[in-house]
C-alpha cells in the first residue's frame, strides 16, 4: 500500500495531543485588559498545527470536483466509522503525478502536512502525495469483517426466511437509471405481468451509497404490502462494491423483516451483503427468476397436474367398475334370492326332522307308560280284591294278618273291590 509505516501516524497524532494543551499554559498570558488580537491567535493556532509535521492519512473520498486549469485542487477525505471528515489541498501537479484514481468513494492514503489559513480560520491537510489503498489490504478487511460478523451468527442459514410464492409487491432497490433497475422489472414481468414494484433510486456506489441504500431497504421494510426485497446492482470492480460489505449496511439487512434478495451481479469476490440476505442471485435476472414464478410455465404445471389427477380419477373409476362387475357375477348377487331359498330348505328339513325325533319320542314313552301301567296294576291291591278277596280292617284300620289280631266280638271292616262291608268276629278258631 504505502512505504511509510501507519504506525507513524498514531505518533504524529500524538503530538498533536501535547500541542493541544498549550493554550492552557498559555492562558495567563492573556487577561481582559491585555487580550490576544485574531491575527495573533491565528498565527499561534498556525503555529501549534505546524508543529505537527507530515502525517499519513487514510480515508474515503466524499467529494471532489476537479477544476480544470487551476493550480490547486481541493476533496474532502472521510472517517466512514467516525462520521469525521477533512478537507485536504493538493497541487494539481501531485494529482496528475498520484496513481490512484480520485472519485467520489474511493479510500485513499494521503501523505499530507496540517495547515491552518488563518484568513479565515479554516484547518486543512496539504497533501504532498496521494495514494489508493491496496485491494489486498480491503480484502483482509472484508474477510475479518466476515469472520466477525459470522461468529455472531448474521449468516447462517437458520435466520434466513423463505421467498414468498408470488409476492404482491416487489420491492427493489437499485441505482438510479441503472440496467440492473430495467433487467429485473423486463424479465419478472415477463414471467408474471401482474407482479407491482416499488422502487427505491438510489446512489449505489461512492460516499452516499451505505446510506441511501440502508434508507430505502428500511422504508420498503416499513410498507406492508411489500413482501419482498431486491437489491440489484450490475457488478462492478471491488471498490465500486465496498458499499456492500459496509458492516451497518449488513447488520440494517440482517435487522430487516422482509425477506431480500441480493442481486450485486458479481461474479468473483462476493460482498457481504450476499451472505446475510436471505437469497443471493447471481445477477438481477436470475434476481427476477427468484422472487416471482413464471406464468407459462404455472400453467404447464398445472395442466400436467390436471392431467394426472385427471388419469388418476378414471383409473379409480376403472378399477372399482372392474372389481364391483367381478362381485356382481358371482352366484350369490346374480339371484340374491337363492342364498334365503338355500337357508329355507335346511330349516324345513331341520323342523321335519325333529318332528320325527319327537314323535318317535313320544312313542317310545307311550309304549313305556303302558308298560309300568300293566306292571303297576299287576302288583295293586285292587286287582288282587278284584279276584275275590278283601281286606279285613280293623276299627282303628289296621290290616288283620293273623287271628291274634282280634277278638271275639270285635268289629271289623271288609275291604272288597267295589266297597266295604262292616262284620262282628264271632270266636276265634
Amino acid at each position: 500500500m504505502c512505504e511509510d509505516p501507519v504506525p507513524a501516524m498514531s505518533g504524529a497524532w500524538g503530538t498533536l495531543g501535547q500541542v493541544s494543551t498549550a493554550p492552557t499554559a498559555a492562558a495567563p498570558l492573556t487577561s481582559p485588559e491585555s487580550p490576544w488580537s485574531v491575527a495573533v491567535v491565528s498565527e499561534k493556532v498556525r503555529g501549534w498545527i505546524a508543529r505537527l509535521g507530515d502525517v499519513w492519512v487514510e480515508g474515503q473520498v466524499v467529494q471532489f470536483r476537479e477544476r480544470p486549469g487551476a493550480w490547486m485542487q481541493y476533496l474532502t477525505l472521510r472517517d466512514v466509522d467516525e462520521k469525521v471528515s477533512l478537507t485536504v489541498s493538493v497541487l494539481s501537479s501531485v494529482l496528475r503525478d498520484s496513481t490512484a484514481t480520485i472519485q467520489e468513494g474511493a479510500r485513499v492514503v494521503v501523505h499530507a502536512k496540517p495547515d491552518f489559513y488563518k484568513v479565515n480560520g479554516s484547518f486543512t491537510l496539504r497533501a504532498a502525495q496521494i495514494r489508493a489503498v491496496g485491494v489486498g489490504e480491503l480484502l483482509a478487511r472484508i474477510e475479518h469483517l466476515r469472520r466477525v460478523l459470522g461468529a455472531e451468527g448474521l449468516f447462517d442459514d437458520a435466520r434466513k426466511a423463505p421467498l414468498p410464492f408470488l409476492p404482491r409487491v416487489v420491492g427493489l432497490v437499485t441505482g438510479r437509471n441503472s440496467d440492473a433497475k430495467h433487467d429485473v422489472m423486463k424479465n419478472a414481468q415477463a414471467r408474471w405481468p401482474q407482479v407491482r414494484f416499488e422502487v427505491r433510486e438510489v446512489a449505489v456506489q461512492g460516499a452516499s451509497a451505505v446510506r441511501e441504500v440502508k434508507g430505502a431497504i428500511a422504508e420498503l421494510d416499513a410498507l406492508g404490502e411489500v413482501e419482498v426485497i431486491v437489491v440489484a446492482r450490475g457488478g462492478g470492480a471491488l471498490e465500486d462494491l465496498l458499499p456492500f460489505s459496509d458492516e451497518s449496511l449488513v447488520r440494517a439487512v440482517a435487522a430487516c423483516r422482509t425477506p431480500l434478495v441480493s442481486a450485486i451481479g458479481h461474479e468473483q469476490d462476493s460482498p457481504l451483503l450476499d451472505l446475510v440476505a436471505d437469497v443471493r442471485a447471481s445477477t438481477p435476472t436470475d434476481a427476477a427468476k427468484r422472487v416471482v414464478p413464471d406464468v407459462a410455465e404455472e400453467r404447464r404445471r398445472v395442466e400436467q397436474a390436471r392431467r394426472t389427477m385427471r388419469h388418476a380419477v378414471r383409473a379409480r373409476l376403472d378399477r372399482e367398475q372392474h372389481g364391483l362387475d367381478g362381485v356382481r357375477s358371482r352366484p350369490v348377487l346374480a339371484r340374491p334370492l337363492s342364498m334365503v331359498e338355500h337357508r329355507e330348505r335346511d330349516v324345513a328339513q331341520t323342523v321335519r326332522h325333529a318332528r320325527h325325533l319327537l314323535n318317535a319320542a313320544l312313542l317310545a314313552a307311550s309304549g313305556e307308560v303302558g308298560r309300568l301301567e300293566a306292571q303297576v296294576r299287576a302288583l295293586s291291591p285292587a286287582s288282587t280284591l278284584e279276584r275275590g278277596y278283601a281286606v279285613v280292617q280293623r276299627a282303628d284300620g289296621h290290616v288283620v294278618r293273623e287271628p291274634d289280631d282280634v277278638a271275639a266280638g270285635a268289629r271289623v271292616r271288609l275291604r272288597l273291590a267295589r266297597g266295604e262291608v262292616g262284620a262282628t268276629v264271632d270266636a276265634r278258631p
